[in-house]
């Protein structure tokens, strides 16, 4: 069989299909951007049917630039923007509302009466996770209480729950597949991460009916095959992870201790913790960091709402610049005596904080702050933030002593100025790989381990490469006084204690 592998990555802003062949290397690609909908301020959504056309375009773009039949494809490995809530009809599959979208802050007030009610506990216990409108349960329950009909349609079996993954193999599939895997599961509130499986009491809380949610599997699995119609001939799902957790992979953090951040519209640290579910006590997340041959592998995970997003934000919004690019020339280009700080609590803040209600502000402006001053700022907030976040896994995750190293991927990392200001701030080695596309390396590798013509997990991590590692080079004094500063910026800005 050939060793063609199909990654699927499906994001927060756009698309990717990627044909990798059998030694890891890109053959072909396509790449679609889709809308962002903002009916509301704190509201975001997708449109489902315009995801699913992109999924289409794209993998028949990558397959016709890589010069190969689908036939020739020994699987597809499917990788998400995680907790984007989609809920169809069962009979035709038709999305009865927007997707939700993981950014999207509409049941803050949901969450706080949840609290108020003493069932933040239960949920963390149960899940890992904390009671915010990032997760999809919440973004479920609103929607079965907001569309009309929608709890008595749920409630009959005529409505289906899922993540975009989900979602994704339902359409491929033709509707003969209803599944997800175990890290998207892990994701929506509603999963008992101990237990592996959907969790009774926490539907009842939500109001969920358990026939909408779909069967949940590891992530290298059997999910179905594609209708022979979409690409040419029928092509088996082998693999499926949320985008995080398909990064973890593709980074090859198969060792309990290693540590991979990825920079896209967010960004996203996580700490393989191996067998071991290490409760934090730093309001970071317990999460599954994957499942493999029925053994869970667990992660404590930082989550950051807004990375590449605050570059977006100065190109679309402010006009500052015109590609992302520009924001490290620009960066390198500002007066080092200034120190302004851009706190990017556009839509909340994650963790450590988690105050879905804060809202973005800068600190320090004067009248020769420019966009050179607030390109850097931007860049830096991404720095500043995983910073807190490295800082609450050390807390809650003894090493031995050993020195962390921090693997990235995601847009961002091919900005030399942003990697080595985060090297610097903090005070550790970034690792650069050969391979920045890791998110789908990894999906590719669950689809291409499980088809039998990509190695084993071993020697797939063997194969991970290095382009270049970032040393700290910033003096103990400066680093301080940055840091102390961008504390203080971010105590203003939160309106919880």
């Amino acid at each position: 069989m050939s060793g063609y592998v199909l990654a699927i990555d499906q994001g927060t802003t756009s698309t990717r299909a990627i044909v990798f062949d059998g030694d890891q290397k890109v053959v072909g690609s396509g790449q679609k951007e889709f809308t962002q909908h903002f009916p509301r301020s704190g509201w975001v959504e997708h449109d489902p049917e315009e995801i699913w056309e992109t999924v289409v375009e794209t993998v028949r773009q990558a397959i016709g630039k890589a010069g190969i039949e689908a036939r020739e494809i020994a699987g597809i490995g499917i990788t998400n923007q995680r907790e984007t809530v989609v809920v169809w009809e069962k009979e035709g599959g038709k999305p009865i509302h927007p997707a939700i979208v993981w950014q999207d802050r509409r049941t803050a007030a949901y969450c706080d009466k949840l609290k108020k009610q003493g069932l933040e506990k239960t949920f963390t216990r149960k899940t890992g996770l904390l009671l915010d409108p990032y997760f999809s349960g919440t973004k479920l329950s609103w929607m079965l209480a907001n569309v009309k009909g929608a709890r008595a349609r749920a409630a009959r079996g005529d409505l289906l729950f899922g993540t975009i993954d989900t979602f994704l193999i339902w359409r491929l599939t033709g509707g003969r597949s209803f599944f997800t895997d175990a890290t998207n599961a892990s994701r929506t509130l509603m999963y008992d991460i101990a237990r592996n499986a959907w969790d009774e009491e926490l539907l009842e809380i939500l109001r969920v009916p358990p026939a909408m949610l779909p069967e949940v599997k590891d992530c290298s699995a059997d999910f179905g095959v594609t209708q022979a119609s979409l690409f040419g001939a029928e092509i088996p799902i082998l693999g499926v992870a949320g985008d995080q957790h398909a990064a973890t992979i593709g980074q090859a953090c198969f060792e309990p201790g290693m540590v991979k951040s990825t920079y896209g519209t967010g960004c996203f640290a996580v700490l393989n913790t191996g067998r071991d579910i290490v409760r934090s006590k730093n309001r970071l997340l317990t999460t599954i960091a994957y499942r493999l041959d029925g053994e869970t592998t667990y992660a404590l995970e930082g989550s950051i709402f807004v990375a590449g997003a605050a570059v977006q934000w100065l190109r679309d919004g402010m006009k500052m610049i015109k590609s992302a690019p520009d924001t490290g020339t620009l960066a390198d280009q500002a007066d080092p005596t200034q120190d302004v700080y851009l706190v990017p609590a556009f839509t909340g803040l994650g963790a450590p904080h988690w105050d879905p209600d804060a809202r973005g502000a800068i600190f320090g402006l004067t009248r020769n702050t420019g966009p050179a001053e607030l390109a850097k700022a931007a860049l830096e907030a991404v720095c500043y933030q995983t910073r807190d976040l490295t800082d609450a896994m050390h807390r809650d995750w003894k090493n031995d002593g050993t020195e962390t190293v921090l693997r990235v991927d995601g847009g961002m990392v091919a900005s030399d100025w942003t990697m080595q200001r985060l090297a610097d701030l903090l005070d550790a080695p970034v690792d650069r790989p050969v391979i920045l596309e890791t998110t789908a390396l990894g999906a590719a590798w669950l689809a291409g381990s499980r088809a039998g013509v990509w190695p084993d997990r071993d020697t797939f991590a063997r194969t991970w490469a290095r382009d270049r590692r970032f040393e700290p080079t910033m003096d103990e004094k400066t680093r301080r006084e940055k840091i102390r500063g961008w504390k203080e910026a971010v105590k203003r800005t939160l309106t919880v204690g």
